[in-house]
């Protein structure tokens, strides 16, 4: 395919996922708009800063009254939010990335692409509405969900809404979180959004760096890489924010296992075709990347889906056919020992044009192997797993469904679920671990 066309593509794709309420003003949107419009500050005060402290409120205890209830009705669960901090009169990176006043990028801003969309021409959602998971109908049993989970406080995102969206400014666990999706590096990362005494809340750029979503902070108008976590590009550059284990499993996975859990709604205020992939086709590991200037091991196919780990300095990267066919992976990294479950029955969002379709590329996870204090060998057993040591069994999110530590719940351990040119050139020194599925006999 040539360049051009590439870019076509490229363009085309991101356009489709815009919608029809976008407006290509080059202007960020205001908070919780609808359509692009100039950046308002938010209203701000004293409050916020207690609330971002835990100190104001409290929405786990909040939601508990919710989430007891029954399925006698679909009402949405508004979750309880905090307003972040006010926009600050500092230069915008979002409008100039040579600004003499940045520190030195971290990147080339030259190498800071438009991906075709202006800011915030893919919106945010900046007020999201949640339902009980039991009375879900939209949603099939196979469909890919991300599932963050917080103090006891569990959210699962679905990627047929986050596909349109990109990003959410949430409250979980009375931590402000931003929870991210990248449909063309296919890659999910849940972020503290506090910045020292700052509440920042993050907005699509319309730009890409290695194929990769660039965010923006609405309160500098600092860029971010989603995929580092970190400030690249003005007044924050060189901040990293904290970032929180997230599991994309399937819907079925997470109902049986958090019956108590909840939902990202459909009701976003948007107009959206949520179900339908805007980016059909685009996991076929034989084709290119889009917008991808970088560099990558070309020890395998550029989107190859890989389990990503990094610790202590250490990457390693495990080829997802292999580990789902394999179903458990220990191996030591960091001078740590984890352990990587898969199993099979989760669609890919990424391959036919209705998500549901999509074809079986199975759910990963990565935990401490310890419990109680106790060291664990597991292992695969049918559809879910056990232990050698107490015979429990365990499900995909690392929690004890049965046996002498039925409740018990594995440490999870923050990775990333991506394709293999994106990790390669952000992680050039990874260690494959894993690349073939295993023989069979």
């Amino acid at each position: 395919m040539s360049r051009s066309a590439t870019i076509a593509l490229t363009v085309a794709l991101l356009a489709a996922a815009c919608g029809s309420d976008s407006q290509d003003s080059g202007e960020p949107a205001a908070r919780g708009s609808s359509a692009t419009a100039a950046a308002a500050p938010p209203p701000g005060g004293d409050e916020q800063g207690q609330a971002a402290d835990g100190q104001a409120g409290d929405p786990v205890t909040a939601l508990s009254d919710h989430v007891a209830a029954t399925c006698a009705t679909d009402d949405p669960v508004e979750a309880p939010q905090i307003e972040p901090s006010p926009r600050e009169d500092v230069p915008s990176a979002l409008r100039d990335r040579t600004d003499p006043a940045f520190p030195d990028p971290l990147v080339d801003p030259d190498e800071i692409v438009s991906g075709g969309p202006p800011p915030d021409g893919i919106p945010a959602i900046d007020d999201p509405k949640f339902v009980r998971q039991c009375s879900v109908d939209w949603l099939a049993a196979g469909e890919p969900v991300l599932v963050l989970d917080m103090a006891g406080d569990v959210r699962a995102y679905p990627l047929q809404v986050m596909t349109w969206h990109e990003l959410v400014n949430d409250i979980v666990g009375s931590v402000p979180v931003t929870v991210s999706y990248c449909p063309l590096c296919n890659s999910a990362v849940a972020y503290d959004r506090r910045v020292g005494n700052r509440v920042l809340d993050f907005g699509t750029s319309g730009s890409l760096y290695n194929s990769a979503l660039v965010m923006y902070d609405r309160q500098t108008e600092s860029l971010w890489s989603h995929f580092t976590a970190g400030a690249v590009v003005g007044v924050l550059t060189g901040t990293e924010l904290d970032r929180f284990p997230l599991q994309t499993v399937s819907f079925a996975d997470y109902r049986a296992a958090r019956p108590d859990g909840l939902v990202l709604s459909r009701d976003t205020g948007f107009d959206r075709d949520y179900g339908r992939n805007p980016y059909t086709n685009y996991d076929n590991p034989e084709s290119r990347p889009l917008l991808f200037r970088g560099e990558y091991d070309r020890v395998l196919a550029a989107k190859t889906r890989v389990l990503t780990v990094e610790r202590g300095g250490e990457a390693v990267a495990i080829v997802q056919e292999a580990l789902v066919d394999q179903r458990v992976l220990e191996f030591d990294i960091g001078g740590e020992t984890l352990v990587a479950l898969a199993k099979p029955g989760t669609a890919s969002a990424l391959d036919t044009r209705s998500i549901v379709d999509g074809r079986d590329i199975g759910a990963t996870g990565v935990f401490v192997p310890e419990a109680d204090g106790q060291r664990l060998t597991i292992t695969a057993d049918g559809d879910t797993f056990r232990d050698v040591e107490t015979g429990s069994m365990w499900n995909i999110l690392g929690r004890a469904t049965d046996g002498p530590l039925r409740g018990s719940q594995l440490q999870p351990v923050e990775h990333l679920d991506t394709f293999w040119f994106a990790w390669s050139a952000f992680q050039p020194e990874t260690t494959i671990l894993l690349a073939e599925p295993a023989a069979t006999s």
